[in-house]
Order: structure tokens, then sequence, then C-alpha cells
């Protein structure tokens, strides 16, 4: 589980930032204690704040280092492909990322520091009985290891001045090493179909969802197979019940395996299944509304971050989706019987529904700052009456009692649009 994410000089973030996963609030059934944590986990954070102050990269932040860490030892030659800040300071400045986060019981802390040619810091420190016990330390060109860590040599070996020592690590098979890459390797971003950021995940799509029905179906549970014992309820009546929250009309879904010249080969078509007037008739995936294909869209991905316990990373969570939808992904999340391992939802969104959903602890402000930068704060942090937990965020927060929201000159905007004359000033 994420504990804690500081980052600085990413994107339109160039002061440190810091996301907080450690619940305020503790006695509600929504947070976690893992292993010998002394903290409640929270399992869902909503990001809100008006349009270009920043609110997806922190997303971003959390999805460049996924990438690092999963594709600097093969990806990364000559340069590290970071995203620095790119008024003033930002592209002379290192890019820098400190965060916990709890594996198997276990806390770990992992710092990075680097600028475009070469890695400056890293460091990985684990507790494993609540005392710090530093596994590795890289200052530029030099590293020092824990005594008594195995494959040090190999390491060495494989690391460059681009390469993080974490992806190193696992390629030779360092149980520590390989524990927190697998954590922040298995982040998962999803972003409406108009977004696209190479670096920083995929679009919703439906590829993993039809995955994880066919897998079912044909009985090689793959996607989300953990090499544990499944539960009695099936992926594919657990999928079904989620579809049946977009349409109720939906009642099953038929695969058909076809050949594909543009696919270069064989690939799964899917109908889902309605019935109505006694009769069933079914329908292409792509002819259902834009709501039900981002519902379906999310359930393999959402699926696979429940089962193992993983970051899923949404950004504009109301983008197409119905607020009830949305509502309902955050409180599979929150729910300790239908999120059993731990899986966190982090999301963005501008749909103020939401709050009603969320405590105050889950919420985080993002605004823009006059020198064009991010700065990011957490709902729980305000004082007084304007936060208390029986209060009513989202009214609170359209009345604008907390800031993160759009200041509208509506004079302004009629002029734009020309529906008042322009003073004339000679």
């Amino acid at each position: 589980m994420l504990l804690r994410l500081q980052v600085s000089n990413h994107r339109s973030i160039l002061e440190p930032v810091e996301l907080s996963m450690i619940a305020v609030d503790k006695d509600r059934a929504a947070t976690r204690r893992f292993g010998g944590l002394p903290e409640h986990v929270l399992t869902v954070a909503g990001i809100y704040g008006p349009n270009a102050s920043g609110k997806s990269n922190v997303l971003d932040a959390m999805a460049w280092l996924s990438m690092a860490v999963a594709r600097s030892l093969r990806g990364w030659a000559d340069y590290i492909p970071r995203d620095a800040h790119r008024f003033g300071r930002g592209p002379a400045s290192p890019t820098e990322f400190d965060l916990d986060l709890e594996v198997d019981g276990v806390r770990y802390t992992y710092y990075l520091e680097l600028n475009d040619s070469a890695v400056l810091f890293e460091g990985l420190d684990s507790y494993p009985e609540g005392r710090r016990r530093n596994l590795f330390t890289r200052r530029e060109g030099e590293i020092d290891f824990r005594r008594g860590i195995a494959g040090t040599r190999g390491i060495k070996a494989l690391l460059t001045p681009t390469t993080l020592a974490l992806s190193a690590g696992v390629r030779v098979g360092v149980s520590d090493f390989r524990r927190v890459a697998r954590a922040l390797s298995g982040m998962r971003i999803l972003r409406p179909r108009n977004r696209r950021i190479p670096w920083a995940g995929g679009t919703i799509r439906f590829d993993s969802t039809i995955e994880l029905l066919a897998d079912e179906e044909a009985g090689r549970p793959r996607l989300l197979d953990t090499g544990q014992d499944r539960s009695a309820v099936t992926d594919r009546s657990s999928a079904m019940a989620l579809l049946r929250f977009a349409d109720s009309g939906i009642n099953d879904f038929v695969m058909t395996e076809e050949e594909s010249a543009r696919l270069e080969g064989r690939h799964i078509q899917l109908g889902l299944i309605h019935r109505g007037e006694g009769e069933s008739v079914t329908f292409d995936l792509e002819d259902e509304s834009d709501g039900t294909q981002t519902w379906f869209g999310l359930i393999g991905p959402a699926f696979a971050a429940l089962r193992l316990g993983r970051v899923l990373l949404l950004d504009e969570i109301d983008a197409s989706l119905h607020p009830r939808l949305s509502a309902r992904l955050i409180e599979i999340f929150q729910d300790p019987q239908t999120n059993s391992r731990g899986a966190q939802l982090v999301f963005t969104s501008h749909d103020t529904s939401l709050l009603n959903s969320l405590n105050r602890d889950e919420v985080w402000l993002t605004e823009r700052l006059a020198n064009a930068t991010t700065r990011l704060v957490g709902l729980a942090e305000f004082r007084g009456e304007r936060v208390r937990k029986s209060l009513n965020l989202e009214r609170a927060y359209l009345q604008g009692r907390f800031g993160a929201v759009p200041e509208v000159d509506q004079a302004a905007v009629r002029r734009a649009l020309g529906l008042v004359s322009r003073p004339d000033h000679g």
C-alpha cells in the first residue's frame, strides 16, 4: 500500500508536494491496518481543483515513477526521459521522489533524485521490526549495500548512470528490491480516451476486461491468478453484476473468436445481451453508450488492482461516467469485503457530488500559483468549522470555503463571446 508520496520538479509541480494516504479519522471501516504499522491507511484519495491547476500531474508523477522502475534497466541509455518544470530553475534542477509504502507487512522508504543525464541519489530503507534498516544508498557513481545482501556484484555490473539500482536489483533477484519494485511498477494509470501521454499509462480500453471474461469462460484465470484459492464468486458473475450497475437491461454476454486482417490474427468479439419485451438482443460493445463502455473498460483494471492489492490511478473519473457509477467504484475500494488486500484508488475529478462519498482525509485540493506551479493540500489540514467531520463537503467546496474552485469573471466571459461591446479606450 502507498503510505506517502512527495515529489518535486515534475511538470507543473516545482516545489515539493506531498500526498499522504495515512488516515486522520481512524474509526471507520474504510481504513486499513497491515502488519505492524501503527497507522491506519486509506484506500481512496480524490484530487479536486480548477482546470490547469495540476490535478493530473500528481497522478503523472506516480505513473512516471512506476514507469521508471519498470523500464530504466532496458529502456534508458543516453538520457533520462523525465518531464521537469519548464519555467525558471525547473530545467536545470533535479527531480526528486520520496515515498513510503507497505509491502507484505513491511514498511519501505524509497528515495530518488535525478536529472536529464544521471541518477544523482537513490536509497532504500526497510523497517521490518519498526526500526530503520538501510538496504542501499547510491550517490552518483558510488553505491553502498547493507551487509548480507546477495547479488550486489550483479547489481553493480548492471548499473549505468541512467539505470535505477532498484530495477537492477530485480533483475538479480534481491527479494526486498523485488517486493518494492513490484509494488511501484504495478501502479496503473488510466485516462479518458482524448488524453494521451505516451509514458504515463494508457487510455481506458476494453482489453483487460475482455481478457478477464475470456479466461473465466475458458477456465483459465490467468489475468488475476495469484496462486491462492479463488473466491467462490466467479469473476464472470462479479463482472456481470458490475455491468448491470451501468445498464440494468444487460443480462449476459457472448464471445466469439474471428480472424482479423487489421489485427493480424484472431481476436475476441464481445456482445452484450439485453433482454426486454420477452426477447433477447445482442449488441456489440461499440454500440453501447459512452458511459457503459467506460464502465466496462474499468472492470478489468479494477479487478486486477483488487486481486493483487495494487494502486489504480484514474484521471478524470467523471469523464463519460455517471456519478452513480463513479460513487460505486469508490465504495468498492473503500469496502473491506470487496477490497480485502488493500488496493488503492487515487483519482482526479470535477464531480463535486462524489465528495458525498469521501471522508475529509480522502480529499485533496490543487491550486495553480502565480508562478505557474502547483500547490497540493489535504482537506483534513483545514482547521475549525470549515472542515468538521459532519460537514457537507460538496456544498462547502462549491461555496469556495477551501479554495481550489475556478473564479469566473462573468463580464469577461460575455466580452470574450462578443455578447457585450468592449470599452473604447480611444
